[in-house]
């Protein structure tokens, strides 16, 4: 069969690839996104979301709202003698979620018991353990001899921080608790149950919450020091403008106008929970899952992870050169036993 009678048999082309055959120029580096993509969609994602508020702020709903699945759990009412615990209990409920065939686990982490005391000193150190304590998960899985193709992350990306809608000022547990935890967590603080102020009263419990964030120190996200770039820094501008964000929660749906919506019916009217012009629940969700989902990680694992680990390694180090000087001192006496037990006899 001559060369020309050959049958042609072309190269098989991937879902999703475009043929660049007449482009003589084409090398084809742009594919490696479409490859990254497809090894993403396989692997699936992760998300560990903390909520952190007294009872009644509507975390739960608020964590149901933003997946619209029932991802986190009411807490059951107790008997009135064992209303409030007597400590911090954390559980951590995951779910598999999937979407228009991208797969993620999510795990919400509650807090329930914060703030709930009449005496709430220190009350933010069992939730700063066990922050910890999935950074150091981490680390042991990571300096494992023949650790795991790929480590399971337990690590909180990402705590929303309830607070109360007084439209005064933040509480000094509030100050503590995020002064402290920003420092090893990705911190988003909410006004809860923003439905129960006028628009002027949650315009100024903001300003006022800015204020107070920023004369305290606590670097809230999305971090200022950790933008990329100028679009970066413009984009996050934005949205640091807008901190706290003013939320409504329900996971009850109305029709309004014909369209289903998810919202707190009163008398005066409905209330729409993804109406910007009611609350800015919307914005919540954009930057927790639409736009900076993988940021969030990102920060989570470049550098309060980071800052975990090069501090535990250092005390390592230092524990061991410790354990060293108490070793040396009697090395000369070991080394003499030795030469005088195999000195050769005269």
């Amino acid at each position: 069969m001559s060369e020309s009678a050959k049958p042609h048999h072309p190269h098989p082309q991937g879902k999703g690839e475009k043929n660049h055959g007449s482009d003589f120029s084409y090398v084809g580096i742009d594919a490696i996104l479409e490859q990254m993509r497809r090894k993403a969609m396989k692997q699936g994602f992760e998300l560990n979301i903390m909520v952190v508020g007294q009872s009644g702020l509507g975390k739960s709903t608020l964590m149901n709202t933003l997946f619209k699945s029932k991802v986190s759990r009411k807490s059951v009412q107790p008997d009135p003698e064992e209303r409030i615990p007597k400590t911090i209990e954390i559980k951590s409920i995951s779910h598999d979620i999937e979407e228009k065939g991208v797969r993620m686990k999510l795990t919400v982490i509650d807090t329930p018991g914060f703030g709930d005391q009449i005496n709430n000193e220190n009350c933010w150190q069992p939730i700063m353990k066990f922050i910890n304590d999935q950074y150091e998960a981490y680390l042991q899985e990571e300096i494992n001899i023949n650790r795991k193709k790929r480590i399971p992350d337990s690590r909180v990306h990402c705590c929303i921080y309830f607070i109360p809608p007084t439209g005064h000022c933040l509480r000094p547990l509030d100050v503590e608790f995020m002064r402290r935890l920003s420092k090893v967590v990705n911190i988003v603080p909410v006004i809860a149950k923003a439905d129960t102020l006028t628009l002027e009263e949650r315009d100024f419990f903001k300003q006022t919450i800015r204020e107070e964030l920023r004369a305290n120190g606590i670097d809230v996200y999305p971090q200022k020091e950790f933008d990329e770039d100028a679009e970066d820094r413009m984009i996050n501008d934005k949205i640091r403008e807008m901190i706290p964000f003013a939320v409504v929660g329900s996971d009850q749906e109305y029709q309004v106008n014909g369209k289903r919506i998810l919202g707190r019916k009163t008398k005066w009217g409905t209330i729409e929970v993804e109406n910007i012009a009611h609350c800015e629940f919307a914005y919540l969700r954009d930057l927790l899952i639409r736009t900076h989902m993988q940021n969030i990680k990102d920060i989570t694992g470049s550098i309060h992870y980071e800052m975990y680990r090069v501090r535990r390694l250092n005390e390592s180090n230092h524990n061991s050169r410790l354990d060293l000087e108490l070793i040396l001192p009697f090395f000369p006496i070991v080394l003499i036993k030795c030469d005088q037990t195999h000195q050769l006899p005269h």
